[in-house]
């Protein structure tokens, strides 16, 4: 099955390509090419179940607004989820994406897909997190089938675009405990998957196996969205060089996929 990017790279013109190019007043023309060589994403999961308004996301476009929802493993409450999700198309929203990391995760992932009718996104390893804390009794305990799991399972179900933390190696989570941080590892995936790395002496999951993830991400027409782990929670590690390195990492790997 093709993805938007193949086809625009074909010069076919989609029924998603037909959307945008109607709601940002562009040409076919000038909006195919950019699609296909990247510059451009449709995110829009090939077994969605139901129809979506899709909205285009990059240069030359309108700025696009997310709306993040989700449980924690404090407060889990599916009701209270829905209604944030009717808010946020209410006001307009172009994306949501469910950061559940507490419940039933799965459960919750697809009551919240058939409840917006809009570009969706998720980060699997809040699943895999979830699965550690349920079955393993800790995320750290988690197998590296785990990390892959998460992710085709949030493709199967229909997620258009996903957050996969890919560009942190090894031996930068060795670098971590060397190299002073004020502000420390900020971001929650990256924390995991640092941790991970250096409890079992292993590569990171999702590098290690990222072909595999690229094949599941064209089965279903899934757009990577490659998280910045190391990202600064202070201006003081702004452009440290484990945030460059990262990037640097980041950078390469975008150009795999």
């Amino acid at each position: 099955m093709a993805t938007q990017m193949t086809a625009a790279r074909r010069g076919v013109a989609t029924d998603q390509m037909k959307q945008v190019a109607k709601d940002e007043d562009v040409s076919l023309d000038w909006l195919i090419p950019k699609i296909a060589r990247g510059s451009i994403i449709i995110p829009s999961n090939n077994v969605r179940p139901q129809k979506i308004h899709n909205v285009g996301i990059g240069k030359g476009l309108k700025t696009k607004v997310n709306v993040n929802i989700g449980t924690s493993t404090l407060n889990v409450n599916l009701d209270e989820e829905i209604e944030k999700a009717k808010v946020a198309i209410k006001y307009h929203a172009d994306t949501i994406m469910d950061l559940s990391d507490g419940g039933d995760v799965k459960k919750i992932r697809q009551t919240l897909l058939e409840s917006a009718p809009i570009t969706f996104g998720t980060v699997p390893i809040y699943e895999a997190y979830n699965y550690g804390v349920e079955v393993h009794k800790n995320p750290l305990n988690l197998t590296e089938d785990d990390y892959l799991n998460a992710f085709e399972n949030n493709a199967k179900d229909g997620v258009d675009y996903t957050t996969i933390h890919c560009g942190i190696t090894k031996e930068i989570a060795k670098r971590i405990l060397k190299v002073q941080r004020y502000g420390g590892v900020v971001s929650k995936g990256g924390t995991i998957t640092a941790a991970w790395m250096l409890k079992h002496d292993k590569e990171n999951p999702y590098l290690t196996h990222y072909d595999y993830l690229i094949e599941i991400a064209k089965k279903y027409d899934v757009t990577f969205s490659l998280g910045d782990a190391l990202r600064p929670g202070s201006i003081l590690d702004s452009h440290d060089e484990l945030q460059v390195q990262e990037m640097i990492n980041i950078s390469q790997l975008t150009k795999r996929a």
